[in-house]
């Protein structure tokens, strides 16, 4: 038994470790291609950068400067938006999550299922009346355009609240009732402390997930004024249609190297956060 469980963990490790190198090898090229000129790039995407293609960060340069829109500029947009989304959707859903798993109503239990629900609804089903009521609205700046994803984002981390919130101890927060403390100190003083491990989770996960959208701020935003990474990417071309390949690969890996940053000093939390989520659930 001893021997079969080692030659199964084996072949699983080979399977994981060669299904690791298909998922990094993308990355490898966008990494290795951002440093060719762009003739190079077309005509062999799969060589390693030699003494004739290297172009040094000549590539992240242009990238910088390529195009009547700076990158700089879509940075900030990109920053200000995933910055802001992410705060409202850790303070409301927080919110949301500890009111339905305290108070048992049919009102709560209803909303709790509608948030479910709604991970389930695919974007294209609602992106057209989603960009006409953003319009009307006027959520189609960076200013406004969180409170979108708030919405968009609310199902999975009430979801993920909600299973934490159930396994902490009620009596801590009546023993803050009995001192005085109103529902609001309460959640501030008491609650979201608790609620560390899963804060961080879900601001991971969602963080990751604004910060590489496309669809939603290309369909939203006033494109003529607001663009973020991910859409300027797509308008870095020259005359007549022409895309220079190198520099759009370093404008992708300046956007892509900051959130692989943050994953990998914060992956152990993901972790730790969604398994006291279900356990405690």
């Amino acid at each position: 038994m001893k021997n079969q469980y080692s030659l199964g963990s084996r072949i699983l490790t080979w399977v994981f470790g060669i299904l690791s190198l298909c998922w990094l090898f993308p990355i490898f090229e966008v990494v290795i291609n951002s440093f060719k000129s762009n003739n190079y790039v077309n005509m062999s995407p799969f060589a390693l950068p030699n003494a004739e293609s290297f172009m040094g960060f000549e590539n992240y340069i242009k990238g910088m400067t390529f195009g009547n829109y700076p990158f700089v500029k879509a940075a900030g947009y990109s920053l200000l938006i995933t910055v802001v989304s992410v705060i409202l959707i850790l303070l409301f859903c927080s919110m949301t999550a500890w009111y339905i798993a305290r108070v048992q109503s049919a009102a709560a239990n209803t909303f709790y299922y509608l948030c479910l629900f709604s991970m389930i609804v695919p974007f294209q089903m609602v992106m057209f009346t989603l960009t006409a009521t953003a319009d009307q609205l006027k959520l189609n700046t960076p200013w406004t355009i969180p409170i979108v994803y708030l919405g968009f984002g609310a199902g999975l981390a009430i979801f993920m609240f909600v299973g934490f919130v159930k396994g902490l101890p009620l009596e801590i927060e009546e023993a803050a009732a009995i001192d005085g403390c109103g529902p609001v100190r309460t959640y501030f003083m008491v609650v979201l402390p608790m609620l560390k491990p899963t804060m961080i989770s879900v601001g991971i996960l969602e963080l990751m997930w604004v910060w590489n959208d496309y669809l939603l701020p290309y369909l939203v935003l006033d494109r003529t004024k607001y663009m973020t990474i991910p859409i300027l990417v797509q308008y870095l071309k020259g005359s007549y249609g022409t895309v220079d390949l190198g520099a759009t690969m370093a404008v992708i890996m300046m956007a892509i190297l900051p959130i692989i940053i943050v994953y990998l000093f914060c992956q152990k939390h993901i972790i730790k956060g969604v398994a006291a989520g279900a356990v405690k659930g």
